[in-house]
């Protein structure tokens, strides 16, 4: 367990790298959103263009690990959902909070982290969890809060949802990167070693990113931040492991990657969407901050246990 630990030490040493800078202000939060766009637009885009023109489809898609993640992820999403409805919250605010306890930091943080950790083959899945989390929860959050505020659902929904998956460069090079791969065209050897070197930034900007993204992030709301942050790094991890293992059966290899990738921080993202719509966006924020913190001891453990066979 501890040599787990220290090998992921170094990513999150990263993070609190790019934390100091942001709390320092040598970083401003103008500097992070600009390198927070090269990464999402370039460096990480490469990575996954590079990844998925390697793989087949056969190799990244499968319907029992789809079932599986949906099954255990909407289980957390509406146990959330629940929870913030009880509390006498409104289904805008409910969909934000679902939104946290089940949505990871699996591009910045995720596809790096546990490709280097746990080996070649763990690409194909993550990208897929990746796919899911953008997908399904990325467009129900959408559907939710700009239909619980028209009162009704319409075509400018579904239409605001499909254009900006369609922009979504995570996706995009994704899909492309498959096509290359079924088309069984050999990238020449000059555009291998260019997205290679743009994707080798992708790990330490991404990971720098989200240190000084945190450095503008408030710690209030602590109670509700410390249970979305247990729905995040535990409940969720937990239900993946369960439909996984226990009722679909999926390989282990593969689930274990499912398993990592749910006991990822709550994403970035999630802040960007909150406050684009003025939803929680301070409840979004701690929950991102706290979770994140945690999470160098959390995530060190199930990829520990992962690795001795545990889970």
């Amino acid at each position: 367990m501890w040599d787990i630990f220290l090998k992921t030490l170094p990513f999150f040493a990263l993070i609190g790298l790019g934390y100091g800078a942001g709390r320092r202000q040598f970083f401003t939060p103008e500097a992070t959103a600009y390198l927070t766009k090269f990464v999402f637009y370039f460096a990480l885009s490469a990575m996954l263009f590079r990844f998925a023109a390697t793989l087949s489809i056969g190799q990244i898609f499968g319907w029992p690990f789809v079932l599986a993640y949906l099954t255990g992820t909407g289980t957390i999403y509406l146990l959330a959902t629940a929870v913030a409805m009880l509390r006498r919250r409104g289904v805008a605010e409910a969909a934000v909070e679902a939104q946290c306890a089940v949505i990871g930091n699996v591009g910045f943080l995720g596809i790096p982290m546990l490709a280097m950790l746990l080996g070649p083959t763990a690409v194909g899945p993550v990208m897929l969890v990746l796919a899911c989390d953008l997908i399904v929860f990325g467009s129900l959050i959408v559907i939710l809060v700009t239909g619980s505020r028209d009162g009704r659902m319409s075509p400018a929904i579904l239409r605001t949802v499909g254009i900006g998956l369609l922009k979504n460069p995570m996706i995009v090079s994704i899909v492309l990167g498959l096509a290359v791969s079924a088309a069984k065209v050999p990238l020449p050897v000059p555009v291998t070693d260019f997205l290679t070197l743009l994707g080798a930034a992708a790990t330490p900007g991404a990971l720098f990113a989200i240190g000084a993204s945190l450095a503008t992030k408030s710690a209030e709301r602590l109670a509700v931040a410390g249970w979305l942050s247990t729905c995040k790094l535990a409940l969720h991890p937990a239900a993946v492991a369960f439909t996984s293992l226990v009722v679909f059966d999926v390989p282990r290899d593969q689930a274990s990657v499912m398993i990592a990738a749910a006991s990822l921080p709550v994403a970035g993202n999630v802040y960007i969407l909150a406050q684009h719509y003025g939803v929680a966006p301070h409840r979004v924020s701690a929950s991102i901050l706290v979770s994140t913190a945690v999470s160098v001891v959390t995530v060190s453990l199930v990829i520990g246990w992962i690795a001795q066979g545990v889970l």
